[in-house]
Parts: C-alpha cells; sequence; structure tokens
C-alpha cells in the first residue's frame, strides 16, 4: 500500500488550497478513506471522511463548510479541497486508508500566514 501526498504550501489567510493523494497496492473504491492534520504541539485531528463510492461525506467543525473531500476512483486519487484558509489550519496533513491496518501517506506541509 502506498498513499502519496502532494499540493501543501504556503497560502495567505483566505486563500485555497487543493490536496491530492495518489493511492495505490490496494482497491481504493472498496475503501473509504481519510484525512488527518497535525499541527505542531497538537494532537491528530481528522479533517474528513469519504466513503468508498463518495456519496458519503463527513468533516470536522473546525473546517465545515470551508473543506470538501472528493474522490475519483478512476484514478484511485483522493482530495481536500480547502477553501477560506485560516492560521489555525496550518498543519501537517495526512491522507489515511484502513485496510485490516491503518496505512498513512508521509504528509504534506500547509502554512497559512501572511
Amino acid at each position: 500500500v502506498q498513499l502519496v501526498e502532494s499540493g501543501g504550501g504556503l497560502v495567505q489567510p483566505g486563500g485555497s488550497l487543493r490536496l491530492s493523494c495518489a493511492a495505490s497496492g490496494f482497491t481504493f473504491s472498496n475503501y473509504a478513506m481519510r484525512w488527518y492534520r497535525q499541527a505542531p504541539g497538537k494532537e491528530r485531528e481528522l479533517v474528513a471522511v469519504i466513503s468508498s463510492a463518495g456519496g458519503n461525506t463527513n468533516y470536522a467543525d473546525s473546517v465545515k463548510g470551508r473543506f470538501t473531500i472528493s474522490r475519483d476512483n478512476t484514478k484511485n486519487t483522493v482530495y481536500l479541497q480547502m477553501n477560506t484558509l485560516k492560521p489555525e489550519d496550518t498543519a501537517v496533513y495526512y491522507c489515511v486508508a484502513r485496510l485490516s491496518t491503518a496505512y498513512w501517506g508521509q504528509g504534506t506541509p500547509v502554512t497559512v500566514s501572511s
């Protein structure tokens, strides 16, 4: 199993970023996918979840209305569209696949700062 995140970077408050996570090594379309984040000195936080077919999504209260999780099962990729970014969104973002065990990507850092 391999999960490779991309799309992080430095953005000003109010800006947008789109994260991608390319998955391989398992039947992607059979599994829900998750985005987590971890800010410096803070506990890891579940940000968003999407069902295997993409029909159901859930979000942390802190990102509802600003972030959108989606997936393309033809490309084995899950996305996180992040709008109206705030400094408190600064963190390393990870995509996660829960098979018989949990697999994590290497993470992509997001910094929201002016």
